[in-house]
């Protein structure tokens, strides 16, 4: 018996904040679907576009590469975009709708939650955003390995949700089955220091991403066999 799209979801995941080639070969052997390379220099994870260039190469097919973005130059992301041309953008700062889309290219639209910011109104300016991810409002823009209150998020977005902030081995599972998001996005809670990459808290965190998953594909088999 085939079960209905909506049951056989996979969760993605995505390895934020590499900087090493052993940090992009182990999120690769762990079975991340995606690993994001920081381009804003006030990050203790940032790369330069060349070096970002260099780590999206040993990439396979299928794991994409994602340039994180705050509030940069037009020509730097057109230098970024000239590295790594098969990138996602991630946009984590100010950008408007206008400047996100500028660039003709599928991109994700960050989100910081906070009491009283209206996620679904913001999703609805960004029609042409491949996915919304939600992180926790910190000081500066997003890294700060801060859990948000998830009952702030709305049931339904016009488009994939991607949960940030704050993840790591221990509470992901969680996250999956209480928000179901589309993906999974996590830097600092599988990192043995900043911008150093921790290969065994990666297998974990994939690991309970994936026990997650099954625990949801059994329920629903129970629910359809009631």
């Amino acid at each position: 018996m085939s079960l209905p799209s909506s049951q056989r979801h996979r969760t993605r995941i995505k390895i934020c904040g590499l900087t090493r080639e052993a940090d992009v070969e182990a999120a690769v052997q762990a079975g991340a679907d995606a690993i994001g390379l920081v381009l804003y220099d006030k990050s203790p994870r940032h790369v330069a576009a060349r070096r970002a260039g260099e780590l999206a190469r040993r990439l396979p097919p299928f794991v994409t590469p994602v340039l994180l973005v705050v509030n940069a130059p037009h020509d730097a992301i057109r230098e970024a975009l000239a590295q790594v041309p098969n990138a996602l953008l991630q946009f984590h700062g100010d950008e408007t709708p206008n400047e996100c889309d500028r660039h003709g290219r599928p991109y994700l639209r960050a989100a910081r939650m906070a009491p009283g910011f209206n996620l679904l109104d913001f999703a609805q300016q960004y029609p042409q955003a491949q996915a919304m991810l939600v992180d926790a409002h910190v000081d500066g823009y997003g890294g700060g390995g801060k859990v948000f209150d998830w009952s702030l998020l709305p049931r339904q977005l016009p488009c994939p949700m991607i949960l940030s902030g704050g993840l790591h081995p221990g509470n992901v599972a969680e996250g999956v089955l209480q928000v179901r998001p589309w993906g999974v996005d996590v830097s600092s809670g599988v990192e043995a220091a900043k911008g150093v990459k921790d290969a065994q808290l990666i297998r974990q965190f994939c690991q309970a991403v994936q026990d997650a998953d099954r625990r949801l594909a059994e329920a629903a088999l129970s629910g359809a066999a009631a």
